[in-house]
């Protein structure tokens, strides 16, 4: 089983689901825009919505990631993805952050050793926060991000604006330990 937290417009969750078609994938998505987003790409205007074919392995949870994560059992997962989430930038905010101190063991009790938790960011102060974060943890393998998109990761909207932005973005694979 796959997890995506925050899976925006869908386009990753979509290309996921059809990379792998064996594998389960659960979006999970906060925001209706999104939901809709995903579920019109799954959905074309012209089919009837009752009788459209949708990904038999793709799951949407329409809330909070870390609700979910607190009832998966645990070693379940076999990937996480969190990419181009909303960086929170103010250091108030910095609780929201998913990346986050009392959450990477949330995580970790949800995902199978050996499993792959991917994390990407244009944005320098999340960049520097994730960094923070996973180097002080004992529960993930904390090698240096990329800074090319690695081979088998589909884009995402978010990562095309940030390029065109002329944004620098960090791909991380943490593996759990």
């Amino acid at each position: 089983m796959l997890l995506e937290v925050g899976f925006g417009g869908g386009e990753h969750a979509v290309a996921q689901a059809e990379a792998e078609p064996d594998a389960g994938l659960i979006a999970c998505e906060v925001f209706e825009n999104g939901i809709c987003s995903l579920l019109s790409r799954l959905v074309p205007e012209a089919h009837d919505p009752a009788s459209a074919p949708l990904p038999p392995n793709l799951l949407v949870w329409p809330g909070d990631a870390r609700a979910l994560l607190r009832l998966l059992p645990e070693a379940c997962l076999h990937g996480v993805f969190l990419l181009f989430p909303d960086p929170w930038p103010k250091a108030r905010h910095a609780k929201r952050r998913f990346v986050h101190p009392g959450l990477v063991p949330l995580v970790a009790r949800a995902m199978r050793p050996g499993a792959t938790w991917r994390v990407a960011s244009d944005d320098p102060t999340y960049q520097a926060w994730v960094g923070e974060v996973m180097d002080a943890q004992a529960l993930f393998s904390t090698p240096p991000p990329a800074r090319e998109r690695p081979a088998g990761w589909p884009t995402t909207r978010y990562e095309a604006k940030a390029l065109a932005a002329g944004r620098a973005p960090l791909y991380w694979s943490f593996t759990r330990l």
